[in-house]
């Protein structure tokens, strides 16, 4: 009986098992190697709403974020990226693979933006803020501010828009809308107009609304926080007693120039209705953003005599108060030839 032949695996089985492992370790070392460069374009990849798959891919190769363009389209066709396009700013980290950079990018998982809101002056100043750290338009965040009926919901008015901040750090992913990132700094202000805080100010008379534009005031008058609450108890019963504000940083918002040193009588006739001396009660709106160490003023101010607060004479920051005009007239007195010895006019 004849034994029968062990059969050899043809070249060409051979062939194909060699060049399956070679592909396979092709799309293994495409997957897997390192792709992202130098990131000297900056590590974070901003994707626009409305960004195309060629629109990716161009900015990853212009900018010079991957190695090899080809190899990523490559990783992206395998994993279906064309038709999962997430708009959000992506860190890109050195040596990511095109397999980590697609996943990232596929499940939109961006990093957010820290939003950093301290004083700002005026309305155009905060959409510009806005608009330089998220994909929002500053024009759209201006168009909020002066919307009425957006503004409506909050109950204050465009030319209050600026007490709906209360300056923070705020979190938002780049791709936020104008209105979503507006809305958010709205909760905001109403989570920090608690019950309490509202009943607080009711007590002296006043809105939420007015504590804030009474806060900007304090704010723009003084660096000093131990001197705050006073001087926000004169503005608080000048309120209350219906005398003029007369406000010297409420003329430089007026005016347009906040760099005036020394208001002078020519300045004091500058027509406009945020011109405390010229116009009685609260401006129409903040004159910046208070901080909260400002609100806090506002709300927890003592109670007091004083109507009148100077700039002390030796130029320390504080301030020295007043409950009568003669008192008021001797310390102001007092600060004009201080001001006059240094020279300034």
């Amino acid at each position: 009986m004849s034994r029968s032949k062990k059969k050899k695996p043809s070249r060409i089985l051979i062939g194909l098992v060699f060049g399956l492992i070679a592909g396979l370790l092709a799309c293994i070392y495409f997957l897997l190697a390192p792709n992202v460069g130098s990131l000297e374009s900056g590590e974070y990849l901003y994707i626009r709403t409305g960004s195309t798959y060629s629109d990716v891919t161009t900015e990853l190769h212009e900018k010079h974020f991957v190695r090899d363009i080809s190899s990523f389209k490559l990783v992206a066709g395998f994993m279906r990226y064309e038709g999962h396009i997430r708009a959000g700013r992506y860190k890109l980290k050195k040596g990511m693979s095109n397999y980590s950079l697609v996943r990232m990018l596929r499940s939109g998982n961006q990093s957010p933006v820290r939003l950093v809101i301290k004083k700002v002056r005026t309305r155009n100043d905060l959409a510009h803020l806005i608009g330089n750290s998220l994909e929002a338009d500053s024009n759209q965040v201006l168009a909020l501010l002066n919307d009425s009926s957006f503004l409506s919901e909050f109950g204050i008015t465009p030319a209050q828009s600026l007490a709906l901040i209360i300056p923070d750090t705020y979190e938002f992913f780049w791709n936020t809308s104008a209105e979503k990132t507006l809305r958010k700094l709205g909760k905001q202000w109403q989570k920090f107009w608690n019950d309490d805080r509202r009943k607080k100010v009711a007590a002296k008379g006043i809105t939420p609304v007015q504590a804030m534009i009474i806060a900007s005031v304090v704010e723009e008058e003084t660096n000093i926080a131990a001197d705050k609450p006073k001087i926000a108890s004169v503005y608080l019963n000048r309120v209350r007693i219906g005398m003029p504000l007369q406000a010297d940083p409420t003329v430089k918002f007026a005016i347009g120039d906040f760099a005036i040193k020394r208001i002078t009588g020519a300045m004091l006739q500058f027509n406009s209705p945020y011109n405390t001396y010229m116009y009685p009660g609260l401006p129409p709106g903040p004159i910046c953003t208070p901080s909260t160490v400002s609100i806090n003023a506002v709300i927890d101010a003592p109670q007091t005599t004083y109507v009148y607060f100077c700039a002390k004479p030796d130029f320390s920051g504080y301030s020295v108060f007043a409950s009568t005009y003669n008192e008021q007239i001797n310390n102001a007195n007092a600060y004009r030839r201080a001001l006059d010895k240094r020279g300034i006019h």
